[in-house]
């Protein structure tokens, strides 16, 4: 393949990405664009006409599995030897290789988890931690390490961004913690993942011959999702440039939903500023999904949109037309589940296959309801965050048995028959076990392996045994599992970077999502992409559902999320479903309404969005209430807020005028 051809599969602005070899580059890249297949041709294409050195190149992305895929694209590509990490990866292999010379003696261990470490550290200062505040607070301590925030400084900073206080803890105590923490760590001779990229950037601003050694070694730097980098693995990046910009960036401001625990999408949206002739390429055209899908997803961030929020990317879809979304309303949890078990196995019937389709919630436990259901339906599913593949007993074994079988192997027999021939010992039938249960579970892993085995003849054609070995070798490496043949149960968060044919998006309710511990506006803002983040999972088929009670019989509390507000047809949508606001807000209105809320919380000293969110203000504005039975019906407001503010609204909204009068005075309102 001629360097030249590599570009024949590009679209003209993946192109213009691959083309892009030299100073600062930023690609904006919406969700299903093709940003992975734009930025390894652009390394390819590199490579291919000498301008980098493949050992040149340093990719940086989050997951190992994302890395994995990056690895094997380029190798694809012809562009082995560029190395394709996570920061923490890269950052760990730099760090254990000058320490001998940098420190003396070996690294510190790694703490592979913080809970012994923040138990022991809360022992020392008094707080009470059980195993749910010792989550929490491991969590509190990793988001100020990758904020860089000290524990002199924690306080200030938790109340410059209004973040909570974990595990019912002051802030003058979280910092307290932090210090013993450290402390702890310490005396133990180890150190956490957080310190691997602190003590990397140290070393290389401190120790200039250490710098000068990394910056000659790599001359090209390309960081995947860099709306979701923290502030320490900016330093990190800072310090591998040393003032370069040779770097290329590729994120999506709208696909930012990790920031509770650090990320931010600023050094994304300010990368044109920082690098003075940065070349600036969006990817809008979407070959993931239909326009059906597509424009579920636009609407999503655009309903919304709040004066100042970043112009989100406008998706334009590649695919044909494909069946309308679907949305669905039920009485409660059971009936959600059983419903979209029966949908999926309608879709497994008519040919879609079970791992081309996920069930997507807010929170882990929804899980359980949905394994239920999908067992009593007879379809086998896998739930990701669970055991990891390759920790999996059999699956070990089943690698021993390809080990032991790569020297043996006759090379004139197929692969996909030598695997099959193999791990039959290993639990490995034609035909899966009628029972769910462990048996089905190693048969779902076994038919994972033979279905890899498949895969690699298909795309590299003379595939041996040796091959599927080094495969997995490498996949194990970085957790990089094969696809296991059955329905995909997984949080929003944990579906991030995944595709499927059809999607079920469960429980998209008020106080599911957003999620009710979502409390400013910059926080209901990020639930408002992991949504966006969902829809846009699904190639084909999309239903979103939620239930109006929590188990049969219970009272139907719950409405649809606000997200969804003028998006979901019909007037209802199942019982406890609530009105849509079909029409606009009225600006006058709304101009109104934002006086008034702004008069209150100035009484008040509070925030605005205290008072009401942006979203509730709008929904009035659209709804136009006349009389306090109007108010049940409006997205956004609670039985709390009805009360306390449910004539005022009504009042405010009477007294605005109509469309073409003109403006009102700001006057006081009463």
């Amino acid at each position: 393949m001629s360097a030249d051809s590599l570009l024949d599969a590009l679209d003209p602005e993946q192109r213009a990405v691959a083309t892009a070899l030299t100073g600062p580059v930023c690609v904006l890249a919406g969700a299903g664009t093709g940003k992975t297949r734009a930025i390894t041709h652009r390394i390819a294409y590199g490579v291919r006409t000498g301008v980098y050195r493949p050992a040149s190149v340093l990719a940086v992305t989050f997951t190992a599995r994302a890395a994995g895929e990056m690895r094997v694209r380029l190798r694809d590509l012809g562009a082995s030897g560029v190395q394709a990490r996570t920061f923490h990866a890269a950052a760990l292999r730099q760090l254990g290789h000058f320490w001998p010379r940098v420190v003396g003696g070996a690294p510190p261990r790694l703490a592979e988890q913080k809970a012994t470490l923040v138990a022991e550290a809360g022992r020392r200062v008094g707080v009470a931690v059980d195993r749910i505040a010792v989550r929490d607070l491991s969590s509190e301590i990793e988001w100020a390490k990758v904020s860089l925030v000290t524990a002199e400084d924690y306080e200030r900073a938790a109340a410059a961004v209004r973040r909570p206080a974990p595990a019912g803890q002051d802030a003058q105590a979280v910092a307290r913690l932090i210090t013993a923490y450290e402390d702890v760590k310490t005396e133990r001779g180890v150190i956490d993942f957080e310190d691997v990229l602190l003590l990397l950037a140290a070393m290389l601003a401190q120790r200039g011959e250490v710098a000068d050694e990394v910056r000659t070694q790599y001359r090209h730097f390309v960081v995947d999702e860099y709306q979701d980098v923290s502030p320490l693995q900016q330093y990190l990046l800072d310090q591998w440039l040393g003032g370069r910009h040779d770097v290329c960036v590729v994120g999506d401001p709208s696909q930012t939903i990790y920031s509770f625990a650090g990320a931010t999408p600023h050094h994304l949206l300010t990368f044109a500023g920082k690098h003075p002739g940065a070349q600036v390429v969006r990817l809008v055209r979407d070959y993931r999904s239909t326009p059906q899908v597509v424009g579920l997803a636009n609407r999503v961030l655009t309903a919304t949109r709040r004066p100042g929020d970043p112009v989100p990317l406008h998706l334009v879809a590649q695919q044909p037309d494909g069946p309308q979304v679907r949305f669905t309303g039920y009485d409660d949890d059971e009936a959600e589940a059983a419903g979209i078990a029966a949908r999926a196995a309608r879709l497994v019937a008519s040919g879609v296959p079970a791992s081309e389709i996920a069930v997507l919630y807010r929170t882990n436990v929804q899980s359980e309801a949905f394994e239920q259901a999908l067992a009593a339906a007879g379809l086998g599913y896998q739930v990701r965050g669970g055991e990891r593949f390759f920790a999996r007993r059999d699956v070990r074994d089943a690698l021993v048995l390809l080990r032991g079988g790569a020297r043996s192997a006759d090379p004139d027999v197929p692969l996909g028959q030598t695997t099959r021939d193999i791990l039959t010992s290993a639990g490995w039938a034609p035909q899966p076990p009628a029972a769910r249960g462990a048996a089905r579970e190693r048969w779902d892993a076994m038919q994972a392996l033979v279905t890899l085995a498949d895969d690699l003849v298909e795309t590299r054609g003379s595939a041996t045994l040796p091959d599927l070995v080094a495969e997995l070798d490498d996949r194990a490496s970085v957790q990089h599992a094969p696809t296991v043949d059955g329905v995909t149960l997984a949080s929003l968060h944990a579906a991030k970077g995944l595709e499927w044919d059809a999607v079920f998006l469960a429980g998209v309710s008020d106080g599911l999502l957003p999620i009710s511990l979502a409390q400013t506006e910059a926080a209901v803002s990020e639930e408002r992409r992991l949504l966006y983040v969902g829809v846009t999972r699904a190639r084909r088929h999309l239903e979103l559902s939620f239930a109006a009670a929590r188990t049969p019989g219970s009272r139907a509390s719950r409405t649809r999320s606000r997200f969804l507000a003028g998006l979901w047809p019909g007037e209802d949508a199942g019982r406890g479903a609530g009105r849509r606001a079909s029409a606009a807000a009225d600006p006058a209105v709304l101009d109104r309404l934002r006086q008034w809320r702004a008069q209150v919380a100035d009484e008040r000293g509070v925030p605005a969005f205290r008072v009401l969110p942006d979203v509730a203000l709008e929904a009035v504005a659209a709804a136009m209430p006349t009389a306090p039975a109007d108010l049940r019906y409006v997205q956004g407001l609670g039985q709390t807020r009805l009360r306390e503010y449910g004539d005022a609204l009504l009042r405010v909204v009477a007294d605005a005028p109509s469309p073409g009068t003109g403006e009102a005075g700001r006057t006081k309102f009463r």
